[in-house]
């Protein structure tokens, strides 16, 4: 299956242009050199009709998502119009509730997909879209897409959370080593504090700006500590509600997560104290190391995609990044998380755009072009851009790994994308402590 999406997906490129360019061959406009229609039989022709596809992502995923279009709008008519917004969550229930929903909807959070689809508003995905998720992805994938027993999402793309990113060249002059376990980590950081005082150089640096999604790079933060310090059957009671959102457990993660995200000694290196993690765009929030101001950044795999045009992401390269390590050096904690892609209506070319964007296709597709992973089986790891998505691909589909959804992605939206993120931008801010803000976010759980 991945030697065939890959052959395909080869073919396609190379007629496209710009195959394993991480910033793309094409400008989104139209699909230059001859195409293989063929591979786009299945989804009929639709000329002059347009699809509108909403999201949250933006800037340089956007142009790189709307590459994948580009044949297949040559070949079945159907011009994709993708609408990127840093208030996602915010601004599709406003959309959708005023009558002006988009055909698609990339959702981020399976939580906001539910209440979408329990408000009447997300259709049921049709047969075809169905046929390629049980071919191509695991049943878990599948699960997060589904509600009360009926499929209405296929995923997207799936991203490892459970990254540093850091400097090979200041750890090199440093003479320090990747970190095996947690106090490792904990143990490097003070080190590198300690080497750099008196300057304006920190271990870290961060950020958790997102417009309206303000917030959520911290809870990705706790939600690894969870997983890392309490275990992954604590983890799900707490995404579930069987347990309290201010359970001891939680308390103590998150209070983990402090002693980095909460120390000036420690953060926000060439940006400043660890006030400004709240102000500072996840998008640019690493990009410090490359200036030598800061060490390390956690953040997902796909942030790739954020390192200027010509960065060398290699082990020896300008940045690279490493496993975030659990408790306990034999165990493989990871944190993962995905899009899945839900419909407003069921128009034919809606219907098409949707089934080309469940397939084997469109995954080797966007994969080829760069800066993402993929959990779908059909998908070649060699056409991964970079050795961290290799890696990435490696970790998802390792049996040993303990490996769990985003739990604010899962939980109802009013917390997952709500409370949790507004909290979490409280406490960093320096307004709240942690039992205060954890306290909050139980009471704003809905009791429905």
């Amino acid at each position: 299956m991945a030697a065939a999406g890959a052959a395909a997906t080869a073919l396609l490129l190379s007629a496209c242009g710009g195959g394993g360019d991480i910033n793309g061959g094409t400008d989104g406009g139209e699909a230059g050199g001859d195409v293989d229609c063929s591979m786009f039989e299945e989804y009929g022709t639709f000329e002059g009709e347009s699809v509108t596809l909403f999201s949250s992502i933006r800037e340089v995923e956007a142009d790189q998502l709307q590459q994948t279009f580009d044949a297949f709008t040559e070949c079945t008519g159907i011009d994709v119009q993708h609408n990127g917004v840093g208030e996602f969550e915010s601004q599709i229930v406003v959309q959708v509730e005023g009558g002006n929903a988009p055909d698609l909807a990339i959702f981020p959070q399976p939580g906001l997909l539910q209440r979408m689809v329990n408000d009447g508003y997300v259709l049921p995905a049709p047969d075809a879209v169905e046929k390629n998720v049980d071919s191509g992805w695991t049943e878990d994938w599948k699960s997060y897409g589904t509600v009360d027993g009926e499929f209405y999402a296929a995923p997207l793309m799936a991203s490892v959370k459970s990254f540093v990113w850091y400097s090979p060249s200041m750890f090199e002059e440093g003479g320090y080593e990747v970190p095996e376990t947690w106090d490792d980590l904990l143990t490097l950081t003070e080190q590198i504090a300690a080497d750099n005082e008196g300057t304006d150089v920190k271990p870290w640096c961060a950020g958790i700006e997102s417009g309206g999604a303000t917030g959520w790079p911290a809870t990705d933060w706790v939600e690894d500590l969870v997983l890392r310090s309490a275990g992954a059957d604590v983890y799900d009671q707490w995404v579930t509600h069987e347990i309290p959102f201010d359970d001891p457990e939680i308390v103590k993660a998150t209070e983990e997560v402090g002693k980095i995200l909460r120390d000036d000694r420690y953060v926000n290196g060439g940006i400043g104290d660890a006030r400004s993690i709240a102000t500072t765009s996840f998008n640019d929030g690493g990009l410090p190391i490359l200036d030598g101001q800061c060490y390390m950044y956690r953040m997902a795999s796909f942030y790739e995609a954020q390192w200027p045009e010509g960065t060398d992401v290699s082990e020896s390269g300008d940045v690279f990044a490493f496993y975030l390590p659990a408790m306990n050096a034999d165990e493989t904690p990871l944190l993962t998380g995905g899009e899945f892609v839900g419909a407003f209506n069921d128009r034919e070319a809606t219907q098409a755009v949707q089934a080309y964007m469940s397939s084997e296709l469109w995954a080797n597709t966007r994969v080829e072009i760069g800066g993402v992973t993929s959990a779908n089986l059909g998908v070649d790891p060699n056409l991964a851009s970079s050795d961290i998505l290799r890696l990435a691909m490696e970790l998802m589909q390792d049996e040993g790994a303990i490996a769990r959804f985003d739990g604010s992605d899962l939980m109802p939206s009013e917390v997952g994308a709500g409370s949790f993120w507004t909290a979490m931008t409280q406490w960093l801010n320096g307004e709240k402590d942690v039992p205060t803000v954890l306290g909050e976010i139980e009471t704003s759980w809905p009791t429905k």
